[in-house]
């Protein structure tokens, strides 16, 4: 088992990306790895300070169905605890994969954490 600590960058600023790497490249025990290759560690982009990015404008309701999939909840149990129908449920689910560009429920969260709209 190595020593060596694998971390990778994923920064949305290219200078400060330089800077780091630049800088932890002389850092003894650490190997810096592509951004998607298997890291120990990956240093992303600070969050926005907003609630989502300007270019993924996330309603409001929108906001609410992806907390309660970060927490696991089906469609039914959304639709449940919103009071909505679970065909709402479904079409919110939907828009939110869509606006993520996710694959599945799962990468909807991990999207939106990654972006910063929120914090698991």
């Amino acid at each position: 088992m190595s020593n060596r600590l694998r971390l990778a960058l994923d920064l949305a600023d290219a200078a400060l990306a330089e800077r780091l790497t630049a800088l932890l490249a002389e850092v003894p025990g650490l190997d810096l790895v592509p951004f998607g290759s298997q890291a120990d560690a990956v240093v992303v982009r600070p969050h926005a300070a907003g609630p989502a990015e300007p270019d993924l404008p996330l309603t409001a309701r929108e906001l609410e169905v992806l907390a309660l999939l970060a927490e696991g909840a089906s469609n039914k149990e959304v639709a449940r605890r919103l009071g909505i129908s679970v065909h709402t449920a479904k079409f919110h689910v939907g828009s939110l994969l869509d606006k993520l560009d996710a694959v599945g429920r799962t990468d909807a969260v991990a999207q939106a954490a990654r972006m910063g709209v929120i914090h698991l």
